[in-house]
């Protein structure tokens, strides 16, 4: 498991600029989708107004061959994800390239309303994301790493920033808040550092100054 540092994240958003796919790798690490989950999104998941992403399926390639959607994993996968104003921001940036790319693909475009397809509208193969994952690793001067690794990099990101575990479990599809904390528990030590300060400045007695005298009766 590859974690990636506030830095490094910024790092890779950067070299992401300008690309295509720039708010797909934005969106995995601001959300914590995974792979093909992100890759079935569509448009009419998104509420501009409310700031949500409805996760509904994920892109299957059945025995190797084609694609098809299916539901997620378990009734936990299909979930609602607040989005950030920047992430909306980002994501209108993409909109509007992809209606460019539309009309460049004329007849050839075919609608299937995703957000994140092909140049022509089709869905994009899970082999295809990741050669371009790599091509970015590269030339952002990381080791290749999975892009799975961006989903635990945006839990530990929020964990470290103190989002209730709840949240962090929601968020990221898992079925009660435990798996959550099994997973990513034993990478979080400077939590355990942090609760016990708090804790012993909670119970510590402070000197408190009296500004007139006790009365015992």
């Amino acid at each position: 498991m590859t974690i990636l540092t506030e830095s490094q994240v910024s790092q890779l958003l950067i070299a992401a600029r300008s690309h295509r796919l720039e708010a797909l790798f934005y969106l995995a690490i601001t959300t914590g989708v995974r792979e093909s989950e992100i890759l079935a999104l569509k448009w009419s998941d998104l509420d501009w107004l409310r700031r949500t992403l409805k996760v509904e399926r994920q892109l299957e390639r059945p025995h190797g061959e084609g694609v098809q959607f299916s539901p997620p994993k378990t009734a936990f996968g299909k979930r609602s994800i607040k989005l950030g104003s920047k992430t909306i921001e980002v994501l209108r940036g993409h909109y509007e390239r992809q209606q460019t790319e539309r009309i460049a693909a004329s007849e050839a475009w075919k609608e299937y309303d995703l957000i994140f397809p092909t140049s022509v509208g089709t869905p994009i193969d899970q082999r295809s994301l990741l050669r371009t994952f790599k091509i970015l690793l590269k030339n952002a001067g990381f080791p290749p790493f999975r892009f799975h690794d961006l989903r635990h990099t945006s839990a530990i990101l929020m964990l470290n920033h103190d989002i209730p575990v709840i949240i962090v479990s929601r968020r990221l599809g898992h079925a009660r808040a435990s798996i959550t904390s099994d997973v990513y528990g034993h990478l979080l030590p400077n939590m355990q550092d942090e609760a016990a300060e708090m804790i012993d400045d909670l119970v510590t007695p402070t000197e408190v100054k009296l500004t007139d005298p006790i009365s015992i009766v």
